[in-house]
């Protein structure tokens, strides 16, 4: 692997085929020369801004499970768009769910989990977020609702522009309906060697 995701995060990972090429692809990522974007369903309530951004330092401690804010300079930064709301399901939270797309510029631990948490919205299905939740080893009945969506850099072996998209979507959110109502991000819209995963 060039990179890591969270365990419970699906999507998009990249891997090299060769070993010798690995460290210019971690280079990439330490440098900030990536483009990365999420999608995560977390509540919605109401007058939820659609686009707001939180700068913020995170503290990861061996052993604590949660990563923490903590006052300093910010290390961590995050762009958070709502693109779209719908009500709750029957009988559960009474507060509307939202989808949003998520862009960090940075990529400290749990930042996007710890993140969201920090504004009062929390992941759906997050188990460390606002609280830790035990979960028996192999229970993925309830998986965390994030997706790493889409890994965009300029290949430092080629130098070709890359782009790549996740085909999964999001159990908690209707397939499809994300990308019919941004048009910023259209799905048929490929760039030059891109590819959907």
């Amino acid at each position: 692997p060039a990179h890591r995701l969270d365990r419970l995060t699906a999507g998009v990972l990249v891997f090299t085929v060769d070993p010798a090429h690995r460290a210019a692809y971690q280079d990439l990522f330490a440098a900030r020369r990536v483009a990365k974007s999420y999608l995560a369903v977390a509540p919605a309530p109401e007058g939820t801004p659609h686009v707001r951004e939180r700068s913020s330092r995170i503290v990861k401690t061996r052993g604590v499970l949660q990563a923490a804010e903590v006052d300093g300079p910010p290390d961590a930064h995050t762009r958070i768009m709502l693109l779209g709301v719908r009500e709750p399901d029957p009988g559960g939270s009474a507060t509307p769910l939202g989808l949003y797309r998520l862009e960090p510029s940075t990529g400290r631990t749990h930042q996007l989990r710890v993140h969201m948490n920090a504004l009062g919205t929390p992941i759906l299905g997050d188990d460390l977020y606002p609280r830790v939740r035990t979960i028996t080893p192999g229970d993925f009945s309830h998986p965390l609702q994030l997706l790493a969506e889409t890994i965009g850099f300029t290949d430092p072996v080629s130098g070709a522009e890359r782009r790549f998209r996740t085909r999964r979507s999001l159990e908690a959110w209707p397939s499809g309906k994300a990308r019919a109502q941004d048009p910023g991000h259209p799905p048929s819209a490929p760039a030059p060697n891109s590819c959907m995963l």
